[in-house]
């Protein structure tokens, strides 16, 4: 008995009770999900092929742990333009044991064997959390030795999902303005230098003159002054 699931843009071939390492799901270890992306079920020599799903059909599965894969390197070349990009990249995964394959909405699974498959799942489970456990004991050991902190004196506070409350807003000190530097004062010479006074345009100076007659010295005219 297996079938054909699609999680993740990729597609896995699972059977009740396998191990299955996917891309990152959002679940916790210890958590049950449902895969309802079946492509394919075969049980008993028969096999029923979706369109592109298996109507009712559906993978049932505990998330066993999560881990990262090895390192790839990503190096970006353009030849004669002096242009190098070197990257790293770690898919996160999740790992999954299925339970129980479901076809046409009726589990395929006998119920002695989907209760063993659980009971496998969650000995993984406790031994992943047993593993977190260990590694942490090791950070709050090594934080000991550095800090010789006593280990009654270190709180280990959860502050992923809390909110800060109205009472720790209020005992956080208002922030005070800084005081204005004072005016740097004028210099000597400035202060005994009296200012100029601004010109001011007079009447007289701001009508245009007027055109003055000047003599006509031209011989023709009679020695006449031009009007």
């Amino acid at each position: 008995m297996y079938a054909v699931i699609e999680t993740g843009g990729k597609q896995y071939r699972v059977s009740p009770g396998q191990t299955v390492e996917v891309e990152l799901l959002p679940a916790e270890p210890g958590a049950t999900v449902t895969l309802e992306r079946v492509l394919l079920v075969s049980a008993e020599g028969d096999t029923t092929v979706g369109q592109p799903v298996v109507p009712g059909g559906a993978v049932v599965a505990t998330v066993i742990g999560e881990g990262r894969g090895k390192k790839v390197i990503v190096f970006k070349y353009k030849s004669k333009k002096r242009y190098r990009r070197t990257t790293g990249h770690r898919q996160d995964y999740t790992y999954l044991t299925v339970t129980d394959i479901q076809a046409k909405g009726e589990s395929l699974v006998q119920d002695e064997e989907r209760k063993r498959y659980e009971r496998q799942a969650q000995r993984a489970v406790n031994r992943y959390e047993r593993k977190l456990l260990e590694a942490f004991d090791a950070l709050i050991s090594s934080i000991i030795a550095e800090t010789g902190v006593p280990a009654g004196d270190i709180d280990v506070l959860d502050v992923e999902d809390e909110e800060p409350t109205d009472e720790v807003e209020a005992s956080a000190p208002a922030p005070t303005a800084k005081p204005a530097k004072p005016a740097k004062p004028a210099s000597k010479a400035a202060q005994a230098t009296p200012a100029a006074p601004a010109p001011s345009a007079t009447a007289d100076e701001s009508e245009t003159p007027a055109e003055s007659e000047t003599p006509d010295t031209n011989p023709t005219n009679g020695g006449k002054g031009k009007k």
